[in-house]
């Protein structure tokens, strides 16, 4: 057979050539890479299916934009299983509103998309003087987003042609001022009441169980005195810092990373800035925006013209009554201090120059850049131990992939000892005496990881004594468990717990008694409503309950003052009971015509919300939305992608 080969290999080349070439003519070089890179089906829109690799993907943009807002972020946070669902949902909803826009034809035109990115604040700090585009650095806005121009033309067509499908609602839902008065005077209420508690504590000294009721409630509720099954393990983690260790970073590497960063790592440029502010928050009508932009274009004119006199013109016109006073010096600022599309604007500029009108969610902006203060360039000695572990986090994340496939593959293959990987890795072995399913809230780390420790409590691992696959724990982490002794569940000896049986039926005990004697006095005071020994009386309101349980408060503010006054008893269980007498309506006071305005806009805004999310709702069902993978719960490593029905 091999000697046939040898023999006619020019044969078996070109015959391989005919079939292989055709093949990736019809479906790309990239198609092969691309279907085994896809994964699992994680959400599906409209027969239209959501991969893993485009979850991964859409989370890690969304993860580098949040960072590049607010670098001082913890990255274990934007890395958490609850913020990678988050962006799930996100692709989920954008191609909800996508599919209605397509379906509906609801298309962007080329004068929109002009008018889009004309308005655009990031966009704006790229004009010259003259008013044309930069076009090179319009390059670097897109390929920092990694798209070309066109891409992020297309994005921003695609944003707009979504937006139109909620606009609808968002612009024509509205709340009546009367039913915005209805709703908002039954909220905020306010009532006259005394109160009258029965503690479980107070009626505790009268209960004195036997030793033979003990051990009835003992034998009646073993399930409360269980000790959980537990196990001694040992187990090996592979992180960044386990491959760090192994890496060694030369002088000659320390040196070339200086020469090409010393900038960066010298400290971060601060910038001084001057503006005029015309206030219009981002919940302002349209038409109160609009005069608001008016208005600064006009005083963008006027300093334009002399630009000398900005600080006089900033000093009359602005609305910020923080810079205004002092010709609308900022001061000095880095990144991340102010809100985006200023910064985007101000980090844009030149010295001296004077921007196009920047909008922003507190209105509109005319900005001056007055200085710009570079760093302090530090010696290489200063740097040297940060660049080090620069270099090795470079080299760790790159050989990371690696050391996780042998990892990966090393706990499996040899699946009753950790200590060939650990000695190849240089891993240590960990061990603890007494792991459970469901840790305390005190357990931190992975043996409180709900992915973890179900692996290592699933019958293979604790019946066979094998290693757990590896698992991963998110943010570059995977873990190995071995059960070496596993102890069933059991009942607690009654010895053991008898303390612990006594406390509980007591507490039952006195709260039955606290109930029986709330019950009665309500029962005796409805009867005679002059004979009720109570509280002093207090105002509550939901807004203010004066310290009164939720349950208590809600009684309270749902009793029927037809007849006043009214009685209400409230069962509050292992803590006692609560009676409550409603005397009347207490007068709501002076009312703050801006607060009650200020209340009717939050109404409306909400009642346009729920429409919103009720639309949303219904166009979910309409096109099938389904995300396929488990809501995270706390504590879990990340989402399973098992199917959910």
């Amino acid at each position: 057979m091999f000697d046939l080969v040898r023999k006619h290999t020019k044969m078996l080349m070109f015959m391989m050539f005919l079939l292989i070439i055709p093949a990736f003519v019809l479906v790309g070089v990239n198609g092969y890479g691309q279907k085994g890179e896809a994964g699992a089906k994680v959400g599906s829109v409209g027969g239209h299916d959501i991969t893993q690799a485009e979850w991964d993907f859409a989370h890690q943009n969304e993860v580098r934009r949040i960072r590049d807002a607010n670098p001082n972020l913890p990255p274990a946070l934007l890395d958490s299983p609850e913020a990678r669902y988050a962006t799930l949902e996100r692709l989920v909803r954008e191609q909800v509103l996508r599919q209605a826009s397509e379906k509906s034809r609801l298309v962007t035109s080329d004068g929109r998309l002009a008018q889009a990115l004309r308005q655009e604040p990031a966009i704006a700090s790229l004009r010259r003087a003259d008013g044309t585009l930069d076009m090179d650095r319009y390059r670097q806005l897109a390929a920092s987003q990694g798209l070309t121009p066109e891409g992020f033309e297309a994005g921003v067509r695609n944003n707009l042609s979504i937006r139109q499908v909620e606009q609808g609602i968002v612009d024509t839902g509205f709340a009546p001022a009367a039913l915005a008065d209805v709703t908002l005077n039954a909220f905020l209420e306010k009532r006259e009441i005394q109160i009258a508690r029965f503690l479980s504590t107070d009626f505790a000294a009268k209960v004195t169980p036997t030793d033979a009721e003990l051990e009835a409630y003992y034998k009646d509720h073993q399930n409360l005195f269980q000790a959980p099954e537990s196990a001694a393990i040992e187990y090996v983690m592979l992180d960044m810092d386990a491959v760090k260790k192994n890496i060694t970073v030369s002088e000659q590497d320390i040196k070339a990373y200086y020469d090409q960063n010393v900038a960066r790592l010298s400290g971060t440029e601060e910038r001084q800035a001057s503006h005029i502010l015309i206030t219009a928050p981002k919940t302002a009508p349209a038409a109160d925006r609009e005069r608001a932009k008016a208005r600064a274009t006009e005083l963008l004119a006027a300093v334009r013209k002399v630009p000398e006199s900005f600080a006089e013109v900033a000093t009359k016109n602005s609305q910020d009554p923080g810079s205004a006073p002092s010709g609308g010096d900022l001061g000095f600022f880095s990144r991340g201090a102010m809100v985006k599309p200023f910064e985007d604007a101000a980090f844009a500029m030149k010295k001296g120059d004077i921007s196009n009108v920047v909008e922003s969610d507190f209105g509109f902006h005319i900005i001056k850049l007055v200085d710009i203060k570079a760093p302090k360039q530090k010696s290489l000695d200063e740097l040297k131990a940060s660049i080090e572990s620069d270099l090795k986090t470079q080299q760790a994340t790159t050989r990371y992939a690696e050391a996780a496939e042998a990892f990966t593959n090393g706990v499996y293959e040899q699946s009753d000892t950790f200590k060939p990987i650990a000695e190849k890795l240089k891993l240590d072995i960990k061990t603890s005496a007494k792991v459970v399913r469901a840790p305390s809230a005190d357990v931190k780390g992975p043996l409180a990881n709900a992915k973890f420790l179900s692996a290592l409590f699933s019958q293979d691992s604790r019946d066979k004594k094998r290693n757990t696959e590896a698992v991963d724990l998110g943010s570059n982490q995977l873990i190995s468990g071995r059960i070496t002794q596993y102890t069933p569940a059991q009942t607690l000896p009654f010895a053991d717990v008898r303390a612990a049986v006594r406390e509980r039926l007591v507490a039952q005990r006195s709260a039955e008694m606290a109930k029986k004697e709330g019950e009665d006095k309500l029962a005796a005071w409805k009867a005679a409503p002059d004979t009720a020994q109570m509280g002093p009386a207090l105002v509550v309101s939901r807004d203010k309950p004066e310290g009164l349980q939720q349950p208590v408060l809600a009684a309270v503010l749902r009793a029927d003052l037809a007849k006043a006054p009214a009685f209400v008893g409230v069962d509050l269980g292992q803590q006692g009971y609560t009676v409550a007498r409603i005397n009347k309506l207490a007068p709501k006071g002076t009312v703050d015509v801006a607060l009650a305005k200020q209340a009717q806009t939050q109404y409306a805004q909400a009642w346009v919300n729920a429409e919103n999310a009720a639309y949303y709702e219904l166009l979910k069902e309409r096109f099938k939305a389904q995300i396929k993978v488990a809501s995270p719960t706390p504590g879990s490593a990340a989402p399973s992608t098992a199917p959910v029905n």
